[in-house]
């Protein structure tokens, strides 16, 4: 897929945030679940056991396929972190949204990740 310009990736996040949100709630749920059916059973939940994770993980492996196939890369489950391909002054970056940011407002060059993000320029 190609780049993002500043203004698609924007709206591609605008539009993946009700898949991401459902991302969120699932974790939670599948984590919740791993830990009633793991080898150290955890304690009961009223969410249920081994075919509601089954369904639990599935539903969360359709909606991570759904965000790459945006071309967008999702870098991170916990937290959810999506890098967008993109150029930025004529260099390649990587747009950078983590969970909780209320925009997409940082980016990196693609070498460094996210030990090297920076501020968009306003």
């Amino acid at each position: 897929m190609g780049l993002f310009t500043l203004g698609e990736a924007r709206d591609e996040l605008k539009r993946l945030r009700p898949v991401l949100e459902e991302i969120v709630a699932l974790r939670a749920d599948a984590a919740e679940l791993g830990a009633v059916i793991g080898v150290t059973g955890g304690p009961p939940t009223p969410l249920g056991g081994l075919p509601e994770w089954k369904a639990t993980t599935a539903r969360l492996d359709d909606l991570m396929t759904e965000v790459q196939q945006t071309g967008a890369v999702l870098k991170s489950l916990a937290p959810l972190l999506i890098d967008f391909p993109g150029e930025l002054d004529g260099v390649d970056v990587d747009l950078c949204w983590l969970e909780g940011e209320a925009e997409l407002g940082w980016y990196h060059r693609p070498d460094l990740g996210f030990a090297g993000r920076r501020r968009l320029p306003s």
